[in-house]
């Protein structure tokens, strides 16, 4: 037998099948360790000095967010203070698509608050899952978006904002327009001074959790300038007196549509500016844009009989005529030229120029045109504003029409004598008028209180003076306008009923009845402007339908101001501006003189 092997005997202190020794183990724990530290401030490290600030970058992006802070739109007054345009706070309601979609069992909930059908809503979220904001519903009461807030679905969250609130409703909606849902000016004087009435909203950083809420304001980005009030000098209570009586006058003659203009005759403010048909402007739903139109400033008619005071203007200037002389020769009621019939009414005989635009004569008034110099009749009207605007500042205003003089054919001419041929707003209309009020000077009319309005001399003192006094005689007995009186003070004024164009030529069925006038005719403080458009019913004449609704609006204007009367004794001497033979001349007419005889004009 081969010897045994010696088996090999464990060192000293160690047991057989020991591991490592505790020191091994110890130093493995550590470097073990240590490595695992290193990582973590290598790591550590990277984050947040490396790369600090591409995972800041990407933490805000998603729970730090810039929000608006909404200021509210700047409060419009009358001349007065009484608020006209005001903005009351709501509530919209906007959710994260992606995680309502994740509640989508309480998308009726949802939907039933909103009162909005749960089918639409859900098919809505789900075309918008890609994104994080859509609005749900805008503009909501703030107690109906709480009771959406109380639902807390996840995703769900609402943002305070303000909506236009118009107390006179239908009232002013002409002038002041409206905003739109993001409460910017779209129409009226909200648009035109849209800048003004906005402010500047702010702006803020805050953190929101993952449900949209925000739980903390960071910090204050850009501080909110909320909108300057405006004050204009629309008088509330004047636009609704206009307002009642050109809608009871549209009622009574079945018209379709009509607009009035009331002016401060010192100032050139505008009073009152009113349009029928109207809409609200709290509630746009279901009102036709030609609703919204403001007719006094963009729609153009042919001003008729009403522009004979602005051709006396051209007439007395050029030295050839003066109130009472001389005679013109009307008799028969017709004259023929070239191949057109100029007509009136009644067969008047000889006239004054004051007999001219007391009886609305014509035959009268083209006799006079055809006397005078084409560039001197062509620059009074274009002076008087026809064929510009007025500057006042309203949007989309209309500067009328007014052919150049140089390109007049004679009978062009003659017609535009009696208000034929060239077309006009009633605001333009009124700031004619205003300016022979105010003996000659014209001031560019404004919707602000108090604005800068530089005067500007456009007639002699005298001529305006002249005129003012030729107009008296048409509300006086024998005038086209008796209607137009107002108790204690004198009226000075002018009618007008004009055919309608239409694509023939002209209609003999539909006119256009107008009447202008001012008042206290002494001393002018108030014109005023009144159109209305096709009436149907009882008579069409400007002095039967225009001329009352002036007089019912201006006796409450009058009273209202506080506008001391007139010397009624005036009317006892004799009547103003009376020749030696009466207002008529010295041949009395062929047919008897009938007091309030409107003159139907024609092209």
């Amino acid at each position: 037998m081969s010897p045994r092997r010696p088996i090999p005997q464990p060192a000293a202190g160690r047991r057989r099948g020991a591991g490592p020794s505790p020191r091994r183990r110890m130093l493995l724990v550590v470097g073990v360790l240590s490595l695992a530290s290193l990582g973590l401030v290598a790591r550590a490290f990277d984050l947040q000095v490396l790369r600090k600030q591409f995972y800041q970058e990407q933490g805000d992006a998603r729970f730090l967010r810039e929000v608006k802070i909404p200021v509210s739109r700047g409060t419009i007054f009358d001349r007065n203070g009484e608020p006209l345009a005001v903005s009351t706070p709501v509530m919209s309601v906007w959710a994260n698509p992606p995680q309502v979609l994740e509640s989508a069992d309480r998308i009726p909930d949802l939907a039933a608050a909103l009162g909005v059908d749960a089918g639409e809503l859900k098919e809505r979220l789900a075309q918008r899952a890609d994104r994080e904001f859509v609005y749900l519903r805008r503009q909501m009461p703030p107690e109906a978006a709480q009771a959406v807030l109380d639902l807390d679905i996840p995703g769900v969250n609402a943002q305070r904002e303000y909506r236009r609130y118009y107390p006179s409703g239908e009232v002013t909606a002409h002038v002041l327009g409206f905003t739109n849902i993001d409460d910017h000016g779209q129409e009226g004087l909200e648009l035109a001074f849209d800048d003004w009435l906005s402010g500047q909203p702010g702006a803020k950083r805050v953190i929101r959790d993952r449900m949209g809420r925000v739980v903390e304001d960071v910090e204050q980005v850009r501080e909110p300038k909320p909108g300057k009030n405006l004050t204009l000098s629309i008088d509330r209570r004047i636009q609704f007196l206009a307002y009642n009586e050109l809608k009871n006058a549209l009622t009574e003659f079945n018209a379709a549509s009509g607009s009035m203009v009331i002016l401060d005759v010192p100032t050139g403010e505008v009073l009152a500016m009113v349009n029928l048909p109207t809409y609200n402007p709290n509630s746009l739903a279901g009102s036709k844009f030609s609703d919204r139109r403001n007719r006094a400033v963009t729609d153009l008619v042919e001003p008729g009989s009403t522009i004979k005071p602005i051709l006396m203007a051209a007439a007395l200037s050029s030295g050839k005529y003066t109130p009472t002389s001389p005679l013109i020769d009307t008799t028969g009621g017709h004259w023929y030229f070239q191949g057109h019939d100029i007509h009136d009414t009644h067969n008047y005989g000889l006239l004054t120029p004051t007999g001219v635009i007391t009886k609305s004569s014509n035959v009268g008034a083209a006799h006079i045109a055809m006397t005078l110099d084409t560039a001197l009749m062509y620059n009074t009207y274009r002076a008087f504003g026809f064929g510009n605007s007025t500057n006042s500042g309203f949007p989309g205003e209309s500067s009328g029409l007014l052919r150049i003089g140089r390109d007049w054919r004679p009978l062009e001419q003659a017609i535009m004598g009696y208000g034929y041929g060239l077309n006009v707003t009633p605001l333009q209309l009124a700031n004619a008028y205003a300016t022979l009020g105010d003996h000659g000077v014209m001031h560019s009319p404004s919707f602000i209180k108090g604005a800068d309005n530089e005067p500007k001399a456009i007639v002699s003192r005298q001529v305006a003076d002249e005129i003012v006094r030729m107009m008296e005689t048409v509300t006086a007995p024998g005038g086209t306008a008796t209607t137009a009186r107002i108790a204690n003070y004198i009226v000075a004024g002018k009618t007008g009923t004009a055919h309608k164009a239409n694509a023939g030529g002209y209609s003999r069925t539909n006119y256009t009845a107008a009447f202008a006038g001012m008042v206290p005719a002494s001393n002018p403080r108030l014109v005023g402007v009144v159109i209305i458009d096709d009436p149907q019913k009882r008579s069409y004449y400007g002095g039967m339908v225009s001329a009352p609704v002036f007089a019912r609006v201006m006796e409450g204007a009058l009273r209202l101001l506080d506008v001391p009367p007139d010397n009624i004794g005036r009317w006892y001497a004799g009547g103003p501006l009376m020749s030696p033979t009466g207002l008529a001349g010295s041949k009395p007419p062929t047919d008897p003189p009938i007091d309030d005889a409107p003159v139907e004009e024609e092209p």
